[in-house]
């Protein structure tokens, strides 16, 4: 009987320490088992690294689902380069005059030079003439090739050989900005220096008249 007994207690044992130890096994094999997804879990939400452009600035977004700011693009834009840019331009200028000022109604001629293919130019513009030298404003196109180049006049000044017509009215020291062109100048920017003559031949309130002009553009142009 007491060898039975102990037996028993014996068996008893060997059975709960094998239990146990199968209890061990499955905790341990659970706690693997989370190890593992937390590892999965972490390389899931990895974070990334975006590159966004904004004209020459670069930002780099950090994130999990990295965005790029409103205004900004994932694009790389093209890199400008300088061109040099020298051209005459001849042609007729139309001329509106009033009591208080004339106005350019329109202005076209061709070119020649390193115009870089833009051998046509048009454009308007206007004067209060009130002195011997008095500011001018204007818009203008250079264009040719399918190709275009938006310009502005900036302190601009046009002087007169006398002070009343017929007389030859001469730009010295003239400013154009480029503000945009189209086809190979999309985007382009500078400033060109303007030089130029024109001959009027009446002030009088209410007369129109064409008259020849010739214009030099010199300077640099920012390209793609």
């Amino acid at each position: 009987m007491k060898t039975l007994k102990n037996s028993g207690i014996v068996g008893a044992l060997a059975l709960a320490t094998v239990l146990g130890m199968s209890g061990l096994t499955g905790a341990g094999a659970a706690t693997t088992g989370h190890t593992s997804t937390g590892h999965t879990l972490a390389a899931h939400v990895a974070k990334k690294t975006l590159r966004c452009y904004k004209g020459t600035a670069v930002k780099r977004v950090v994130a999990v689902h990295p965005k790029c700011p409103a205004g900004w693009s994932t694009k790389k834009p093209a890199a400008f380069h300088n061109v040099a840019f020298s051209a005459t331009y001849k042609g007729t200028i139309a001329m509106l005059w009033s009591s208080s000022d004339v106005k350019v109604t329109s202005l076209s001629g061709t070119g020649t030079g390193t115009d870089l293919g833009l051998t046509a130019v048009s454009g308007t513009g206007s004067a209060a003439p009130s002195s011997q030298c008095d500011p001018i404003s204007g818009v203008g196109t250079l264009s040719g090739g399918g190709s275009t180049l938006k310009l502005t006049m900036k302190s601009t000044t046009a002087c007169g050989a006398a002070g009343a017509a017929p007389t030859t009215v001469t730009i010295s020291n003239g400013t154009a900005l480029i503000t945009g062109g189209t086809g190979k100048f999309a985007g382009a920017t500078g400033t060109l220096k303007v030089t130029g003559s024109f001959a009027i031949q009446s002030t009088t309130a209410g007369s129109n008249e064409s008259d020849a002009f010739t214009a030099t553009l010199v300077g640099t142009l920012k390209v793609k």
